[in-house]
């Protein structure tokens, strides 16, 4: 059974830095894109950023320059570096990862901003 499981979150000041990690356990086979996606209270679920099989990245406008993702090929885990984080950017963090022909997410880590 595959399991993701995600640290890293907490409460951060303004302007401070957090670093997400998601590790999948189990037999998860070759996986195609990771990705961390955020929900804010009555908010949509919302992808934040994701990496492909090939390295190649994507950022959503809101996070770009400030947040970078990572992998570890080796260890089926996804990071998530955020720096000058904003009060904006309190979520629960998700991340989730598709293999080719699976989809798997993470129970959410809370990221709590304050100003």
């Amino acid at each position: 059974q595959v399991q993701l499981v995600e640290s890293g979150g907490g409460l951060v000041q303004a302007g401070g830095s957090l670093r997400l990690s998601c590790a999948a356990s189990g037999s998860i086979g070759s996986i195609n894109v990771m990705g961390w996606y955020r929900q804010a209270p009555g908010k949509q679920r919302e992808l934040v950023a994701s990496i492909t099989s090939t390295s190649n990245t994507y950022y959503a406008d809101t996070v770009k320059d400030r947040f970078t993702i990572s992998k570890d090929n080796a260890k089926n885990t996804v990071y998530l570096q955020m720096n000058s984080l904003k009060p904006e950017d309190t979520a629960v963090f998700f991340c989730r990862i598709n293999t080719y022909g699976k989809v798997y997410w993470g129970q959410g880590t809370q990221v709590t901003v304050s100003s």
